[in-house]
């Protein structure tokens, strides 16, 4: 497949889930002005979520991967790899749905919802159906079909931000309104039965994907298939606990409807922080085809080094630009969850560190050693678990922020020391450096007004914010234009 095939096609992909999370990204302040932070019902939505997350990861048990490693290996029936994928995850997340809905009110009471079985069934009725259209969106992925892709992800996100709208917006408003949504947790119940009728809805779009079954299930295939499959659920696991473990144990580290309240506080919150994580990822889809390609130079020590240069370069060019003009975005949620903006530069700077962590990743992916991979992020994830189980307690939902950090922070390190004995980089520390004190600097005068007890305008923050961003690019913007000079006599 040709570089420029596999960068338009990945170009789509990332699309729809970029594009997709944005989207959803911005059903946040319907849900923050429409579920008053004390309800409790924001950190419902976070917890629950988190779980699913976790839990689609068990159920798909690395499958989407070792179906494009079967489907591409010679002498495999590429229809029997994705049929017998399809029948295990399938089973797998049918025995799942079949159990919870045995045993949902004990389950229910051991996660904390006894008085809200239904939230525990409908999650488990959508984490199956997720698992079960994994496989399928990864065989669309394989047959290399883009455009269906793309049009099965988006026939769930407009749906759901239109039902979203509606209930919020029109049902809210109806007469015997306000005791349905009292019922369920301030309307944040209705967000997950929406979710359902949506994924309901792929599902059946799936019908001609589904019908891939017919080519039937070889045991002896799905032995192979298990096999190569077990250690990529580990990495999976460990790789999702860093980003939910946090929200799975708040409320047990922190029972009672307080701990619902600053789950949903630090939920919201870290919402504003989601750029990093929309930048990382869009990184990601364009980058990882190139380090990847069948070119000699793709994945040398010098475009490594370059791509993390770059990366560090725009990514603190984004933490700068949230973390100035926050008095603007924070109205991204409600006021009443402003409390929790203070965790926005910590989440932030974790970002950083778990892109820099994907960065140096590639030494271990190309020197076939990713059970490295899964040693690092379990020893970030421990540091974080450790963090939350302490300090939660004691300073509530800061911990969490701070656990990420650190976490992150820990799997960065060693990512880059073990990394120098298999695979080394000589990365540019100079640069590097210079770019991080030029940041750190400008956050320091951005705060000084507030330091001196100098209490500004909004106006004044802003074109103060305005100046301090424009002297950060403009190292790079006169670099960028000596360098198209150069090239260009």
């Amino acid at each position: 497949m040709k570089l420029s095939s596999l960068i338009k096609d990945t170009a789509l992909y990332g699309l729809s889930s970029i594009v997709g999370r944005f989207l959803n990204y911005l059903l946040v302040p319907v849900y923050t002005y429409q579920i008053t932070a004390g309800s409790g019902g924001y950190g419902v939505v976070t917890n629950l979520y988190a779980y699913a997350a976790l839990f689609l990861a068990l159920l798909t048990f690395g499958m989407e991967t070792t179906l494009f490693r079967f489907a591409s290996k010679q002498g495999e029936d590429e229809k029997k790899v994705y049929s017998t994928s399809l029948f295990m995850v399938g089973s797998v997340a049918l025995a799942f749905l079949a159990l919870v809905l045995c045993f949902l009110r004990p389950i229910s009471g051991l996660m904390g919802y006894a008085d809200h079985p239904e939230y525990i069934a409908c999650f488990a009725a959508i984490t199956a159906m997720d698992a079960f259209q994994a496989i399928m969106f990864s065989r669309l992925r394989q047959q290399h079909r883009p455009w269906r892709f793309l049009a099965l992800k988006f026939s769930f996100i407009i749906p759901s931000i239109i039902l979203n709208l509606l209930i919020f917006f029109v049902f809210k408003k109806l007469p015997g309104s306000e005791a349905v949504f009292e019922r369920f947790n301030g309307g944040a119940g209705l967000i997950f039965f929406a979710n359902l009728a949506c994924t309901f809805l792929v599902t059946l779009l799936f019908i001609p994907e589904i019908r891939g079954l017919k080519a039937g299930f070889d045991k002896a295939l799905a032995r192979r298939m298990l096999r190569y499959s077990m250690p990529l659920l580990l990495l999976s696991l460990v790789g999702i606990l860093n980003q939910v473990a946090d929200k799975i144990l708040f409320p047990i580290l922190m029972p009672g409807p307080e701990g619902m309240v600053q789950l949903g506080i630090y939920g919201a919150c870290v919402k504003i922080a989601m750029i990093m994580a929309l930048l990382t990822q869009a990184f990601r889809y364009a980058y990882e085809p190139i380090v990847f390609a069948d070119s000699a130079d793709s994945s040398s020590p010098a475009t490594l080094a370059a791509g993390m240069k770059y990366f560090i370069v725009f990514t603190l060019l984004a933490f700068l630009a949230v973390i100035f003009y926050l008095p603007v975005l924070k109205y991204f949620v409600a006021s009443d969850y402003w409390e929790g903006l203070s965790v926005v530069p910590i989440v932030m700077a974790a970002e950083v560190f778990m892109g820099i962590y994907f960065n140096l990743s590639f030494w271990y992916k190309l020197t076939d050693r990713t059970w490295w991979g899964a040693v690092m992020s379990a020893t970030g994830a421990v540091v974080m678990i450790l963090l939350n189980i302490v300090l939660v307690p004691r300073i509530g939902y800061r911990a969490c922020a701070w656990g990420g950090f650190a976490g992150y922070g820990v799997a960065m390190l060693m990512s880059y020391f073990i990394g120098r004995k298999y695979y080394p980089v000589s990365y540019d520390w100079k640069g590097i450096l210079s770019s991080v004190l030029l940041a750190a600097l400008l956050c320091l005068l951005y705060y000084l007004p507030q330091l001196l007890h100098i209490t500004l305008p909004v106006w004044a923050t802003l074109l103060w914010a305005t100046l301090l961003l424009a002297l950060y690019c403009l190292p790079f913007a006169l670099k960028f234009v000596k360098q198209y000079k150069h090239r260009n006599k």
